[in-house]
């Protein structure tokens, strides 16, 4: 505990990580206000009766995203989602485009900055689509008011969510360039973390009442496993070493300042993230979605079979197809994303090599040989994670809390939080001061100097 309040009076005794700080919290707190501001003519208590925030289909994904913004219709109602779909739009345009290949790998900062310029103005687009489905979606569930003109309903919140997604992915930059993380993904997770001491409230109260302390105990100390295991298969890596060779200059034999110096390659045992759960998560949705449509269109008809089972996230079946669905995409993303190839020729310019190695295809083949193997575990581990909540479920923990056991909930909040504190922990270092931690580094994404081979060349 003392080691703890000195490493926060040391955080708070660097002027440029207080600013940083207080800078990122004043710019969360401003998005979080802009959660509860209610679109006009639109009635939220309507539309919260209706959707009920069952985290169950795609609407209560999306709410718990933005942080109850979209039950709440409000002017962040979409939150930065449009930016998100934007940025992996252009993320696959880059491995199949050769445009945007070349942006992305041989321009440099200036290619850099038109992938940004095409990322915001896609992320305009998409939030038209999205906002124009989005009031669909509210005067479908009867949370119109009948007083405000359907021409100017819909054309002046249009404007209205559209501006809010730009404030919001401005808001995210702001905290990149004079804050503390990555902006976008704090976003993101202050959304996720406002519906946790909700639903952990009403788990400590359901669980007292009933008297199950036993049972709450047994919870929490699960949960805790959980986010350890989280965190050790987040930050895992499979380092390849790599040997920097010596080069002969003039008449003495001279090196390059890592000549001789050994480094390594950190392939991550779950280089693809989140994105395989969003996938399969975004599949096994398209049931409980058609199930919603028949049930609208006939309230008599109740579909039964597969299609009721489907559409139950929580069901043995659909938790088995989607544990298979995220190891499959989780291999397909790595594919796409770790390019040995790339790592061969940029060991290849860099006059580098791994030790008992042939340059060139023998190195690309090794890389893809490794990658193969460390992303079998990797992709079972996060099939595990996407059907922890069903497991949750089943051991009777309601599903408000049950969400945060795994899935994209519980990889985000891990993955954004290391990140946080990897970048605080590089500001105490730099100034002499202790880190977060007795022992080790927390990695996060520039922890290392050969992190970004490959996928960010």
């Amino acid at each position: 505990m003392k080691r703890l309040i000195t490493t926060l009076k040391n955080i708070w005794k660097i002027k440029e990580l207080r600013k940083r700080i207080l800078f990122t919290l004043g710019l969360l707190l401003i998005f979080r206000v802009g959660s509860f501001i209610v679109l006009p003519g639109v009635i939220p208590s309507a539309l919260e009766q209706a959707s009920q925030g069952a985290p169950t289909d795609l609407v209560g994904l999306i709410n718990i995203f933005t942080g109850g913004a979209f039950q709440n219709a409000s002017v962040f109602a979409l939150g930065i989602m449009p930016y998100i779909t934007a940025s992996i739009i252009i993320q696959l345009l880059g491995f199949a485009v050769p445009y945007f290949q070349r942006l992305q790998q041989k321009e440099g900062e200036s290619g850099r900055r038109k992938i940004n310029q095409i990322t915001r103005l896609l992320t305009v687009a998409i939030t038209l689509v999205q906002g124009g489905g989005y009031l669909a979606f509210i005067n479908s569930q009867g949370a119109v008011s009948g007083q405000v003109p359907q021409g100017i309903f819909w054309l002046s919140n249009i404007i209205i969510l559209s501006a809010g997604t730009i404030f919001a992915m401005w808001l995210g930059e702001r905290i990149t360039d004079r804050g503390i993380g990555n902006g976008v993904s704090l976003l993101i997770t202050v959304g996720i973390i406002a519906s946790l001491p909700g639903a952990l409230a009403f788990e400590f109260t359901s669980q007292l009442n009933s008297g199950g302390l036993l049972i709450l105990v047994l919870e929490m100390a699960g949960f805790f496993v959980i986010v350890m295991a989280t965190i050790m298969i987040v930050q895992a890596v499979r380092k390849i070493p790599v040997q920097f060779a010596k080069r002969m200059v003039g008449r003495g034999a001279n090196t390059m300042p890592a000549a001789g110096r050994r480094d390594y390659i950190p392939l991550k045992v779950n280089a693809a993230g989140v994105m395989p759960i969003i996938f399969a998560q975004a599949l096994m949705f398209l049931p409980a979605t058609v199930v919603q449509i028949v049930s609208g269109s006939d309230p008599n008809a109740a579909p039964s079979g597969l299609l009721q089972v489907l559409s139950n996230p929580f069901s043995a079946v659909s938790s088995l197809i989607t544990f298979f669905l995220v190891v499959l995409f989780t291999y397909i993303y790595t594919a796409l994303l770790v390019n040995p190839k790339q790592y061969a020729e940029y060991l290849k310019r860099q006059n580098a090599f791994i030790p008992g190695i042939k340059p060139g295809k023998p190195t690309a083949d090794f890389i893809d040989s490794v990658t193969s193997r460390i992303t079998l575990p990797g992709s079972i581990f996060l099939g595990i994670i996407s059907i922890l909540p069903a497991f949750a479920v089943a051991f009777g923990i309601n599903t408000g809390f049950a969400i945060f056991f795994g899935g994209t909930s519980l990889l985000i909040l891990v993955a954004v939080v290391l990140d946080t504190l990897q970048q605080i922990e590089s500001h105490l270092l730099m100034r002499r001061y202790d880190g977060l931690v007795k022992s080790g580094r927390i990695q996060g994404r520039s922890s290392s100097r050969m992190q970004g081979i490959g996928a960010g060349m």
